[in-house]
């Protein structure tokens, strides 16, 4: 299994890595400094010996000879133990040359200083030809010994080197503690997180208790909790109303079955307790069928086949559907308007069919059925009024949940519906991008089936 890093360790060694850089670079700066500044202090010290070197050999007599240069220059820097020396007369001869050194080949004039190693020891020099008389020019190469420089740039280094390892051991320790004390609000966090359970969705994350950077994961965190307690509670509810409906065919069934059961029937007895047993299967057939439709739109998985469909049409279909059963009840059907929409005309029926028969369900004897359709701010909007009681409003949010009767009493008066009519509609809807709405005023009540175009 691969070993995840704990961000307070990721966090610690950006900050130590981060420092220790920068100490680096900052001792390195210093160190090139320094050293280009002892550079500078050779330069200038060896620039005034050997003018001064030259100023004397101007001033000896002329013709020079190597036994007065080496004599004068010798007596001239007595004392100076770190500066060596070497000049070359005419033809290159040695006329004088410090003991123990070995100076680089003759080179003339130079303006930058010279660097060189022998026997261990180093050298910052300069050369310089000078006029001579007679045979030639004079070559004086003049350097200093930097075995002092060196001994301090090395103690230098070293006790640079320490300081910025203990500085990087020191940094990565305060990184690790700030990491530590940053991380914190997020430690709480979690924990708070984990005591959540299913008993305890209502719980929330604080968001005035935490850092700016943590209050939004903090509120989408809170988002989360407010959806999966809906969503708990949702499928709570529907798993009781499930149950609900499931209980009263199922125990009709097994009545009916004891019943027939506890004694001789003739063949008419038992045709009519089969015949009722059948009913009571067809319902819940049909409430499994509703809820498999269900599970599916709410997964995406409801396929909606794109065609042009009439809505007038289809409602026309539906009130020849129903005619009988409103003449019977005295109902009048009317319709206004027109208008096509992309979709799956079987699953648009469906949904038409439950409002339909919803409104003719609860309309009073003489009252009326009207479907509007309508074009209106780029929607196509289909709407289903009814006469009758009004519906109060605090059923109207929850009429299109599963199983939901904003007048439980009807349950099951009639034998219609299964209580799903009104979901299903509203799933068909968000098959096809649209949406679903009802209002209910004193006398009327309407649907509306919105679809955009």
């Amino acid at each position: 299994m691969r070993w995840r890093v704990p961000l307070t360790v990721r966090l610690t060694l950006l900050f130590t890595l981060g420092s220790g850089a920068v100490l680096l670079a900052l001792g390195w700066l210093v160190a090139s400094t320094i050293a280009s500044h002892f550079e500078d202090l050779d330069r200038e010290e060896v620039a005034g010996k050997i003018e001064h070197a030259a100023h004397v050999i101007a001033a000896m007599e002329q013709p020079l000879r190597r036994e007065v240069v080496a004599e004068r220059l010798s007596a001239t820097f007595a004392g100076h133990s770190e500066l060596v020396m070497q000049v070359r007369g005419p033809q290159g001869r040695l006329w004088l040359a410090s003991p123990g050194v070995q100076f680089p080949a003759p080179l003339g004039n130079a303006t930058e200083v010279l660097r060189w190693n022998a026997g261990g020891r180093s050298f910052h020099g300069l050369a310089r030809v000078l006029p001579g008389a007679g045979d030639g020019p004079i070559e004086l190469i003049l350097a200093v010994d930097t075995a002092h420089h060196d001994r301090f740039m090395r103690s230098f280094r070293r006790t640079l080197w320490r300081f910025i390892a203990g500085a990087m051991l020191l940094m990565g320790l305060l990184g690790w503690v700030a990491a530590r004390r940053g991380l914190a609000p997020l430690r709480a966090m979690r924990e708070q997180a984990a005591a959540v359970t299913a008993q305890s969705l209502d719980r929330r994350l604080p968001t005035q208790a935490v850092p700016a950077e943590l209050a939004d994961l903090a509120t989408t965190l809170n988002e989360m909790l407010e959806r999966l307690e809906d969503a708990f509670r949702r499928l709570s509810d529907f798993s009781s109303d499930l149950a609900h409906e499931l209980r009263t065919p199922i125990s009709n069934l097994m009545m009916q079955t004891q019943v027939a059961l506890s004694r001789p029937r003739d063949a008419d007895s038992y045709r009519d307790i089969l015949e009722s047993n059948a009913e009571e299967h067809e319902r819940l057939a049909r409430m499994i069928s509703d809820m498999l439709f269900l599970a599916k739109a709410e997964n995406g998985l409801a396929i909606v086949h794109r065609e042009p469909v009439d809505l007038a049409r289809e409602v026309h279909d539906l009130f020849d559907f129903y005619e009988a059963l409103a003449d019977e009840r005295t109902i009048r059907l009317e319709m206004q308007g027109a208008g096509v929409v992309q979709g799956d005309r079987l699953m648009l029926r469906r949904a038409l069919n439950n409002l339909l028969s919803n409104a003719l369900r609860h309309t009073p004897a003489g009252g009326h059925v009207a479907v509007t359709i309508v074009r209106q701010e780029g929607l196509l909007s289909l709407t289903v009024e009814n006469t009758g009681e009004m519906i109060p409003a605090q059923h109207l949010a929850r009429l299109f949940e599963r199983f939901y009767r904003a007048d439980p009493s009807r349950q099951h008066a009639s034998g219609e519906g299964t209580g799903l009519g009104l979901a299903i509609t509203q799933a068909i809807l968000r098959a096809h991008k649209g949406d679903v709405a009802v209002a209910s005023q004193p006398g009327s009540t309407s649907f509306s089936l919105r679809f955009p175009f």
